[in-house]
């Protein structure tokens, strides 16, 4: 059973809580009277139609609904006092990176000082089109969008000329409470599965405050992966033990037997957070879904 060290979230079920306000209140601050530490969001803003986009292999398609992430968080800031808002991940990608760091300092302190915001490359080329960023250079604009997102979260007035970004004497206001918000990496990779490439892992060490692996703790690739990162944050000076580290478990992964024991089992790799997600689990309601995660609250705390 994890310690008291390592905080307890929940992942909001984006697809499955549907489009009535009283229900996302509901279990928003049913998660928080339980106990819960943070409340983890995925993010898309569009779905494909798999009619025209043939053949499709996306994880969600037109037919999964989510409510846009910055605005929800917004809405939870109100209806809670203690919880955390997390995103995991907002895929930074296809946005533009200065209204990025607008939004998130409003959640901030909105929030008075609750968000950590996730952030990925994502995989949906669809989406991409549609908002008008370029899905082939993701990956190579990552680094610098972090960086610009920290200066524009620090600095009254930032003067900033990269490879993909132009701010002439320009600033956000107001500033979040955070200075800067923590920033957080997805970690996963569509092509070798759930352990990201030596270059994601790299990126994670060098630039992230903490990251979110995909793989389960008994994955044998999972102990080189959590190495790999070590190693990068020590190449360029920094501390790897203050790099947060957050896997999850799937409310189906298991009985409670199992969840405990993946808790355990991350706790003692090192996790500083451990979550629980609650979607594709057949459960149709929303009082469904908190009772979920009441359940899970039990086993886990115990």
């Amino acid at each position: 059973m994890p310690n008291q060290s390592m905080q307890i979230g929940v992942v909001f079920p984006q697809t499955e809580i549907g489009s009535d306000p009283i229900a996302v209140r509901d279990y928003v601050q049913a998660a928080e009277e339980l106990g819960f530490a943070h409340i983890i969001a995925y993010d898309h803003v569009l779905g494909a139609d798999t009619d025209y986009h043939q053949p499709w292999t996306g994880s969600y398609t037109k037919e999964s609904m989510f409510h846009e992430i910055f605005v929800a968080f917004g809405y939870m800031a109100a209806l809670t006092t203690k919880v955390e808002l997390v995103s995991a991940i907002v895929i930074l990608g296809q946005r533009q990176t200065a209204l990025v760091a607008k939004q998130a300092a409003e959640v901030d302190v909105l929030s008075n000082g609750r968000l950590r915001l996730g952030v990925g490359i994502g995989w949906n080329p669809v989406e991409y089109e549609a908002l008008g960023e370029d899905f082939t250079t993701r990956g190579r604009r990552a680094e610098e969008q972090m960086e610009l997102l920290r200066r524009l979260w620090t600095e009254e007035v930032v003067d900033f000329h990269g490879r993909y970004h132009n701010i002439t004497n320009a600033g956000i206001n107001p500033l979040p409470v955070q200075r800067p918000i923590p920033l957080w990496m997805g970690a996963g990779s569509r092509a070798r599965g759930p352990i990201p490439t030596d270059r994601v892992l790299s990126r994670v060490g060098r630039v992230a405050d903490g990251w979110f692996p995909q793989f389960q703790a008994d994955n044998p690739e999972a102990a080189t992966a959590i190495a790999k990162v070590r190693q990068a944050a020590e190449s360029v000076g920094r501390d790897p033990d203050a790099i947060g580290m957050e896997p999850r478990v799937n409310y189906t992964d298991g009985d409670p037997e199992f969840w405990q024991a993946q808790g355990e089992a991350w706790r003692g790799m090192g996790a500083t957070h451990f979550s629980i997600n609650t979607m594709s689990a057949g459960l149709d309601t929303p009082d469904a879904h908190i009772n979920a995660i009441r359940e899970f609250r039990e086993v886990i705390t115990g």
